[in-house]
């Protein structure tokens, strides 16, 4: 494991064993409303498009990186007895794009998202990164899960800086975080407490301490699947923004097909476990998409035919 994440993880240990914090310049308490309520999801600024082009200042990340899956297969020993999830998995990632691997539940997509960040190591097969095999762990490649994991005794701005305080460089990098709160479209928001926010504040605060580190691949494990309907909704947007912002190779599983046609440029269909690519499926339309685009709702009843779902629709 690289040294940024091995201090990470230590530190993570010791914040929980300890109780400690981060002081940053909004450390200062901000005005608490009753204990539990929670801050209103439009309050937060709508943050114009602004893509950022060659020449441009990314405060957060720089370009993506080509991912390059080759052969890979995967097994679990469950009780003893092999487990296989993953079968001769084979695709590759333009840098910069946008790729959703759908799935039904328990298939193995999961599995291989933490294979492409470092997390584990493939049985058989290899995964490349701009040529180079993944190894361990590294700040390059963040993995963005579904629970936003915050810590409740950090502010936000706090929970933002644990990368960079890990690292040791939060007192020259401090504006990183700045930044980050920023692209989210949270500022004015830095002080407060994750018992303070909605569940999609709390998904931005998230997506802010990932992009913090300035990442090349942003790998998404199903980041939205605990939010309610309306607040995925306008998350979903969110996230094209913030790729769109950022110029990241941006990694989606899910298993909601509308959510996949809707964000991606390509979806990765796999059918059940172990897993294997059963389609591959381009998303030629523009953004920004509308959900009432009719090409939207053709890829969607192909991808449920690819799925053995055409049926219900």
């Amino acid at each position: 494991m690289g040294a940024g994440l091995g201090g990470l993880c230590q530190h993570v240990w010791r914040a929980f064993r300890d109780g400690g914090d981060v002081l940053g310049p909004h450390h200062a308490p901000v005005p608490h409303p009753r204990q539990g309520s929670r801050l209103a999801e439009r309050s937060c600024p709508v943050v114009a498009h602004q893509k950022i082009g060659p020449g441009a200042s990314a405060e957060t990340a720089p370009a993506g990186r080509r991912i390059e899956v080759s052969g890979v297969s995967h097994q679990f020993d469950l009780e003893g007895a092999p487990l296989a999830v993953l079968d001769d998995v084979s695709f590759s990632v333009d840098p910069g794009a946008f790729v959703a691997l759908l799935g039904p539940s328990g298939c193995g997509k999961s599995t291989l998202l933490r294979l492409i960040a470092g997390l584990d190591h493939p049985a058989a097969g290899h995964i490349r990164v701009d040529g180079a095999e993944v190894g361990d762990p590294d700040p390059s490649r963040i993995l963005v899960f579904q629970d936003p994991t915050l810590f409740p005794w950090r502010t936000v701005w706090a929970n933002v800086a644990l990368g960079l305080e890990a690292q040791g460089i939060l007192k020259s990098e401090g504006h990183r975080v700045d930044a980050a709160i920023r692209l989210v479209g949270l500022s004015g928001f830095e002080a407060a407490y994750p018992h303070q926010l909605s569940g999609g504040m709390a998904q931005r605060v998230a997506l802010a301490r990932a992009l913090v580190n300035r990442p090349n691949l942003l790998l998404l494990d199903e980041p939205l699947g605990k939010l309610d309907s309306l607040t995925r909704l306008a998350m979903q947007a969110e996230l094209v923004r913030l790729w769109e912002q950022t110029g990241l190779t941006a990694v989606l599983v899910t298993h909601d097909v509308e959510e996949a046609v809707f964000l991606a440029q390509r979806v990765l269909v796999f059918g059940p476990r172990p897993a294997r690519i059963v389609a591959d499926l381009a998303v030629d339309l523009p953004y920004p998409r509308r959900r009432g685009d009719p090409r939207l709702a053709e890829l969607r009843h192909e991808a449920l035919g690819h799925l053995g779902l055409e049926a219900s629709w």
